[in-house]
Order: structure tokens, then C-alpha cells, then sequence
């Protein structure tokens, strides 16, 4: 059977700062781009910075899975080096788990029978089967090196970025200036006002490309990090990046709403799988993780900010897998939280003191309504004249003191819309389809 014990001989993890890693200069311009290839193509197996057995096992397991495999696959699913892996393979071979089929054009192999007997086991203590993972030392480093406070927001790259969208002034300036800081921030106010939707629209202000490895190996096991529902993978040429383990990305944006649990926040580990995979937490860093409708999960947010309290002030989080191994990881990330409710009746002062900022979304005015408005109209392909904004603006907003909240022109023009569909009418608004829209959105008292 293969050892899945640590081999403390093996050389410790090549340092990132000794491969020439991306340089972290700010700049008032467009954010700076990855800096790829930054991370060289290791030469050797002690440049992996993973022990030899885990390698074994994964090689095991990989022509486990494809019966019959060749080095061309076995670089594509291990993503490491042809060279590397033909290493492995003789040492395979040494110890009688892996033996060539019959001679072709293309060496093959499989396994033999002692060599599938040990990766069934090793299935049972592992699931994973994926490229090689980097050691926790160089993905700390690398997600450091790609901090997003190494980009210098300014109000006009802000607006740039944001340009066609609506958001009230003074909210926008105080989450600009929450960009170029390391703290999290609350954004609260009534329900519609755009709260979700500003924290959604910040991924376009951090829009460019940072290096993930797909798995990360600690204490000899391995977490999976690459998520597909959560990281947007970038197609280059395959040789922009030379370390192939990693694989570049949008900085990603992970959200999570009334569904949060604790649990969420650790380590997961699948028992039908035998697979470790990261917390959203870890899924999100170099990017933006939002925490919708704080006060609507089933955790309190007293428990839910106490989880939080270290890395939130020293950007490092503490995890734990199942065997009781304790690590740490960088918590490098935008922090956003976002709540209809009080925030004074949601923790208490202490609490909201570590939060750095807390904005408060407040209606658009009238000026920016109408541009929404008129902005949507056209998304929708209606025709709204200025006397029939006027109408609306008079006989509902102003006569039933109600705000001009960002999420009105959508709602109500969506209904004029689909009126106009089922009733084959011009895509022109008017006065009955707007009176028709507000009596179907609003709830009349009763």
C-alpha cells in the first residue's frame, strides 16, 4: 500500500517571493493586470512543494479513473510537467502499482493489480482526484501578493466603471472610500433602495484577472478550491501561466443571504465523496464576498459576527479539518454586509465599531429616477414621453409620499411591459398602463 504519511524530508515549499511574483504598485489608472506566468514552471518534484507520497497517491488515483492512461493525459488532469510525471511513473513502477500496456504508438498505462488494490483504499481515504494542489505556504502568498488594496480607487475610476448605472451620491463617494481600505462594510437602509444591487455592481471597479490554484494542500490533505458556481475561469493561451496547477480568474463574487450557516464558514468535508472543500470565505478571497439580509438567517448576527472578529481586524482566518488540524489562511477579500433591518437592533455598539463603514442607502432624487426611468425604457424597448413621467411622479410618488427608490423603474415598467405584450398595444407608455402598473405592485390596504 502507498504511504499517505508527511515525508519530512522533503524539501520545504519553494518561496513565492524567490519566483519572481507579480510586483503590488498602485495606480489611479485601470487595476493592474496579473502579472502572468509570475509563478515559473517547476523543474523539478521538490519545486511542487508537495510530498512525494501525496503525489503517488494522486497518480494512482488518476489512472485509477481513466483505466488507461498516457503522459498526454495524465499532464492534462495532474497539470504538472510531462517530465515530472514520468519520474512518477517509474517510481510507480519500482514499487509494481503501474505497468505498461501493450506497445503502440503512444506509451500507455494502467495499473496492476496490487496497484488498483491501493487506489481503491486510497479513494476511501481521499476522493479527491484533480490537478496537484499547491502547498498552503505559496497560496498565502500569492492571494497577499493580489490584494485588491494594491489597486487605488478614485472617484473617477469609480465612476468610469459604474457608468449608466444610478446610485445616490453620497452613498457612492463613502463606498468608494471603503474601497481603499481593508474594512468591512454595512450598507442599510429601506427595503428597494439598492443596497444588493451597488454591492453586485463593485465586481465591474476590481474587474481583472488574479491566479487560483485549483486545490490546496494542508497538513498532507487536500481542499478543493476551484467552485465553477462561484469563479469565472479566463481563457488565455496555455502558456500565460508556466505553474499549469494554477488557473486564472475574474476576482470572484460570492454571495450568500438568509441560507448562511456557520458550517458554511469551515472547512466542509463530504463523507460520501471523502472530499475536503474551502468555506465561502476562502472561495472568495482576492475578491468580494456579500453577506445579504444580515438579520434574516438562522444564525444570529451576534454569532455570526463573534465568528468573524479575528478576521476581520488581522485579515487572517483560522480553519480546522475534520482530523483536527488547525491552519491559517489569508482573509484577503472585500467584506460587505447588507440589511433592510436597524442596524442599532442587530449587535450592539461594540460590534458596529469594527465595522468600518456603515453607508446608508437613501432614495434617488427626482433627477435620478427619471434618468433610471427613462434608462429602462428604453432597456425595455418602451417609449415613455416626459408628461407621462410627470403623471406618475405627481399622482403616486409626490400624492402617496412615496420615495424614489432604485428598484420602482424596473418593477413597474416590467409590468407595463408585459401589458403591452399580452394586449398587442404599442410599446408606448401611457397613463392607463402606468395606473395599471402601480394597482398590481402595490398592496392596497384592506
Amino acid at each position: 500500500m502507498s504511504s499517505v504519511q508527511i515525508d519530512h524530508n522533503e524539501p520545504e515549499p519553494t518561496n513565492v517571493s524567490e519566483l519572481n511574483l507579480f510586483s503590488a504598485s498602485q495606480t489611479d489608472a485601470a487595476p493592474p493586470s496579473t502579472a502572468l506566468g509570475g509563478i515559473t514552471k517547476p523543474v523539478n518534484l521538490s519545486n511542487l512543494g508537495i510530498g512525494r507520497p501525496l503525489l503517488l497517491d494522486l497518480l494512482l488515483k488518476h489512472i485509477l479513473q481513466q483505466q488507461v492512461a498516457t503522459l498526454e493525459s495524465l499532464v492534462a488532469t495532474l497539470c504538472i510537467p510531462g517530465k515530472l510525471i514520468l519520474e512518477l511513473l517509474a517510481e510507480a513502477k519500482q514499487m509494481m502499482w503501474v505497468e505498461n500496456r501493450a506497445s503502440t504508438a503512444q506509451a500507455r498505462f494502467s495499473l496492476s493489480g496490487s496497484g488498483r488494490q491501493c487506489a481503491e483504499h486510497l479513494l476511501l481515504q481521499s476522493g479527491y482526484i484533480g490537478p496537484v494542489p499547491v502547498p498552503l505556504s505559496q497560496y498565502t502568498q500569492v492571494v497577499q501578493a493580489q490584494s485588491h488594496q494594491n489597486i487605488r480607487v478614485t472617484q473617477a475610476f469609480m465612476q468610469e466603471r459604474l457608468a449608466g448605472e444610478s446610485f445616490e451620491s453620497d452613498a457612492l463617494q463613502a463606498m468608494g472610500m471603503a474601497l481603499n481600505s481593508n474594512k468591512p462594510v454595512l450598507l442599510y437602509g429601506l427595503p428597494g433602495s439598492g443596497k444588493s444591487y451597488l454591492c453586485r455592481q463593485l465586481i465591474k471597479v476590481f474587474d481583472d484577472e488574479v491566479m487560483q490554484p485549483y486545490a490546496v494542500e494542508v497538513n498532507n490533505q487536500i481542499i478543493q478550491l476551484y467552485d465553477p458556481q462561484v469563479h469565472q475561469l479566463v481563457l488565455h493561451p496555455t502558456e500565460t501561466l508556466q505553474d499549469t496547477r494554477y488557473q486564472l480568474i475574474k476576482r470572484p463574487l460570492v454571495i450568500t443571504g438568509g441560507e448562511l450557516t456557520l458550517d458554511m464558514l469551515e472547512v466542509s468535508y463530504d463523507n460520501i465523496r471523502h472530499l475536503y472543500k474551502a468555506p465561502l470565505q476562502m472561495k472568495a478571497n482576492n475578491g468580494i464576498l456579500l453577506l445579504d439580509d444580515l438579520g434574516r438567517q438562522q444564525v444570529s448576527p451576534a454569532a455570526l459576527f463573534n465568528r468573524w472578529i479575528i478576521p476581520l481586524e488581522e485579515r487572517k482566518d483560522f480553519l480546522t479539518l475534520s482530523s483536527g488540524a488547525h491552519f491559517e489562511v489569508p482573509f484577503e477579500l472585500v467584506m460587505l454586509f447588507s440589511t433592510n433591518l436597524n442596524p442599532a437592533e442587530l449587535v450592539d455598539d461594540a460590534f458596529l465599531r469594527r465595522l468600518g463603514y456603515k453607508i446608508q442607502m437613501q432614495p434617488l432624487s427626482q433627477q435620478q429616477y427619471q434618468q433610471l426611468w427613462q434608462r429602462v425604457s428604453g432597456e425595455y424597448g418602451l417609449r415613455c414621453a416626459t408628461d407621462e413621467f410627470d403623471y406618475l411622479v405627481t399622482t403616486y410618488h409626490a400624492a402617496r409620499s412615496i420615495p424614489f427608490l432604485p428598484c420602482y423603474p424596473r418593477d413597474l415598467l416590467g409590468i407595463v411591459r408585459d401589458a403591452v405584450r399580452y394586449n398587442s398595444l404599442p410599446h408606448v407608455v401611457t397613463t392607463d398602463l402606468l395606473d395599471n402598473a402601480w394597482r398590481h405592485y402595490f398592496v392596497n390596504a384592506v
